[in-house]
């Protein structure tokens, strides 16, 4: 049916009504229709469950609503184990069994495909994930009252919901929890909200304080403290955007190198800086992509690796031909450079700092690699797409976090007539509608 478009623009929501869930879609939630052909996107709703909808605001052609009652339950509806489910907006599928819910998210990739002309396999698999693997906190941090209140965003919603454990993060981040909260009570620097990262690195926890005031000397004191009681290697903090004119990261305390090993290879990251979300997914997406290498390699087999990090894929890829990978984050490079010469592979790996968003490489510069690797952030690459399908390198492979700007950036792929080769769905981000992939594409 025709949906009008004036239809969401009614300042007055539809009224509640029975609906029965259809499916579930891309960002987790269950897809009903109203009588009229609206859609209605209810969170924590699975497939063929009868449910009591109130409609309450306009989201894209329908309307976000809440189900009030679950009138029929679908057997696949299991107890979700978080007491914070429903309220924080990390996890929103931890009450649909397993094989359901692996089904639906390989399923977000197969779709994406599709969507850009390609025929994925069916069914195509999944390296699933499992509970306690996160090695990333990244929280927000509210002063209410007097009080802290640190975790996640609330789904759709700006409210910080205070997290008192989380199953999903690695114990040793888990235990961070509580101490954190009650050294954020202390500090000065935060006045009214602040941000906490910590990544967990091979020589201990890498933490990434960023406050809306500027650190006291008291503060900075609590928090080299706070890092020799609980083992952290490495201290850091930097103003909330527009809190001051400089948010670069600044050591507080190094206890000791803030270091992890990529492929063999040890990596200083800067603090805060991107790392795979879990050594499963890390292991899984580098046996992809090298599995998709050219197999006639000679001494003069180059390929481009964009988006390059700290090195995850870099350091795996030289290990069999020669690498020239490009970052835009000018820290993130100098880490690179660093590990490469270090690593006496400098002339394996040449690493060039370059805005790919800005300053995308063009067709003539891609055009002598044996084979593209990319792994763009959760917004794609939809600066430098263009110019990698003009180059007609014979292999494209996109490492993606995002099904929807995969399936946008694979379309352009498609018109250049690149063929799926292989694809691998991998559960990184395990009961969010978050999705990591390795989708592999040829010409000829």
């Amino acid at each position: 049916m025709a949906i009008h478009p004036s239809r969401t623009t009614r300042r007055k929501p539809p009224e509640p009504a029975l609906v029965r869930i259809e499916r579930v879609g891309s960002e987790g939630d269950g897809i009903a229709h109203l009588a009229d052909g609206v859609p209605l996107y209810l969170p924590f709703t699975l497939p063929a469950e009868a449910v009591d909808a109130r409609p309450l605001q306009p989201r894209g052609n329908g309307w976000h609503a809440v189900a009030e009652t679950i009138t029929d339950a679908a057997a696949s509806r299991v107890d979700p184990p978080c007491r914070h489910f429903g309220r924080c907006g990390g996890c929103v599928l931890q009450h649909w069994r397993d094989a359901e819910y692996r089904s639906w998210k390989s399923g977000l990739l197969s779709h994406a495909l599709r969507q850009a002309g390609f025929s994925p396999p069916d069914p195509l698999g999944l390296v699933p994930g499992r509970p306690a693997e996160r090695r990333r906190i990244d929280f927000a941090v509210r002063r209410v009252a007097g009080s802290v209140v640190m975790g996640l965003h609330g789904q759709r919603s700006a409210e910080v919901i205070d997290i008192t454990d989380c199953l999903v993060l690695h114990p040793a981040l888990m235990a961070l929890i509580d101490p954190l909260r009650q050294l954020l009570g202390g500090i000065r620097a935060l006045r009214r909200q602040a941000s906490v990262v910590i990544n967990l690195l091979d020589s201990g926890a890498d933490m990434l304080l960023c406050t809306d005031a500027p650190l006291t000397p008291a503060d900075r004191i609590a928090l080299i403290d706070f890092a020799r009681d609980h083992g952290l290697a490495r201290v850091s903090g930097a103003s909330l955007s527009g809190a001051s004119g400089n948010d670069t990261p600044e050591t507080i305390g190094l206890l000791r190198p803030a270091t992890t090993t990529l492929s063999g290879v040890s990596v200083r990251p800067p603090p805060g800086a991107f790392l795979q979300a879990t050594a499963t997914g890390e292991r899984a997406i580098i046996t992809a992509v090298l599995a998709a290498m050219p197999t006639k390699i000679t001494a003069r087999t180059r390929i481009a690796e964009l988006y390059a990090g700290c090195g995850t894929l870099t350091f795996a890829l030289a290990r069999v031909l020669r690498v020239a990978a490009f970052e835009g984050d000018a820290a993130t490079v100098v880490a690179l450079r660093q590990a490469v010469n270090q690593s006496g592979l400098a002339g394996r790996i040449e690493a060039t700092q370059r805005d790919l968003a800005r300053q995308p490489l063009s067709a003539k510069d891609l055009a002598s690699f044996a084979a593209v690797v990319l792994d763009p952030p959760h917004g794609g690459a939809a600066a430098q797409i263009d110019q990698v399908a003009a180059a007609r390198v014979p292999t494209v492979v996109y490492v993606s976090c995002n099904p929807s700007t995969l399936s946008r950036d694979a379309r352009v792929l498609f018109a250049a007539g690149y063929h799926l080769a292989t694809a691998t769905a991998i559960d990184q981000f395990l009961w969010s509608a978050r999705l990591e992939s390795v989708s592999v594409f040829r010409r000829g």
